[in-house]
């Protein structure tokens, strides 16, 4: 259900596009409005959910563990998995944020003949997405070129690169390829494998198809149909410099591209793709783990009155020794 949900609700959005553009010729809605707002949307999202996060009480350090804590000298201590000082939290965090430790040492488990219980690596589905988010990273960072004039040293480098390959005009880039490749095995991941498939909502499918229609349209536009990118070009520059154009020589399928950025761009702040700005709030990762060092007091603790087990005797002495309870005033 929540399959059918999610990819019918991204070919609706491309339908809304179609008939505003074609047939209402709502060029600036949805080339200038909902650009803008969309990306308002995006900050102040972002922003009220770091600060909800950043305001939620975290009495106690609970930092996941996944190697030998620090104690005695002559027991050797995982400075990375169990950090015990801010740099190893910090060393921790890069390899997490960098290269998905933990997904890196995720495992899968499954019944087989026997029945016994196997344990197997998960590699492939940190492969697929490592390269879905490397090649997200370098498609965001190309199109920054439709925003500078004159375009960085950097963009031009990186452009260069990822098309080094070059085996048709225009130029290939790898990227695009890679990041379509790992869009389609994380949805195929989902849908193939039934525990999987179990707890997939609608919240999963959702962004995976409207990335992946982002992605389509976008190589559509590049290698199959005629864009004017001079046109696209006079508009995002517009757009930077708060004196938006809208050209009419733009074709309609850059429109369904740029709504569809844009959905996703308002869709962020309340979904799971938050995880980008969590995992440097979650109290598992970025806290050291010293518990046997330092005592950390909850600084949330209030005062409660607590009944002492001298006063409970006083209360109850002459009863304890009538059934034989010993005391230890007489």
């Amino acid at each position: 259900m929540g399959l059918l949900f999610s990819f019918f609700a991204v070919i609706t959005l491309g339908v809304i596009v179609f008939a505003g553009v074609k047939a209402a010729h709502l060029q600036y809605l949805f080339g200038v409005v909902i650009p803008y707002a969309a990306f308002l949307i995006f900050i102040i999202g972002i922003i009220y959910r770091v600060v909800q996060w950043g305001r939620i009480p975290v009495p106690f350090r609970i930092p996941t563990t996944a190697g030998q804590e620090k104690s005695f000298p002559w027991i050797k201590h995982n400075k990375i998995d169990n950090p015990f000082t801010s740099l190893g939290v910090i060393v921790r965090m890069a390899f997490e944020v960098l290269l998905f430790r933990s997904l890196f040492r995720n495992t899968k488990a499954e019944l087989r003949d026997g029945p016994k219980l196997s344990y197997g690596s998960t590699k492939w589905l940190w492969l697929g997405g490592l390269a879905f988010h490397y090649t997200f990273l370098v498609i965001l960072i190309r199109h920054l070129r439709l925003f500078t004039e004159p375009v960085p040293y950097v963009i031009t480098l990186m452009e260069s690169l990822d098309g080094f390959f070059q085996v048709a005009a225009p130029v290939l880039y790898l990227s695009d390829l890679i990041f379509l490749g790992a869009v389609t095995y994380l949805f195929l991941r989902r849908v193939i494998i039934p525990q999987m498939y179990y707890i997939s909502l609608a919240a999963d499918y959702f962004p995976l198809f409207l990335i992946g229609a982002i992605g389509a349209s976008g190589v559509l536009m590049r290698y199959f149909l005629k864009t004017d990118v001079v046109g696209i070009k006079e508009l995002t520059m517009g757009l930077i410099t708060f004196s938006p154009v809208v050209p009419q020589t733009i074709g309609t399928l850059f429109y369904i591209h740029l709504f569809l950025v844009s959905a996703l761009f308002a869709y962020f702040p309340m979904s799971k793709l938050m995880h980008m700005a969590g995992v440097f709030l979650s109290p598992t990762r970025n806290l050291a783990n010293n518990n046997r060092a330092v005592r950390h007091v909850n600084p949330w603790n209030y005062p409660v009155k607590v009944h002492t087990y001298e006063e409970y005797e006083d209360e109850f002495r002459e009863k304890m020794k009538a059934v034989g309870i010993p005391v230890e005033k007489e």
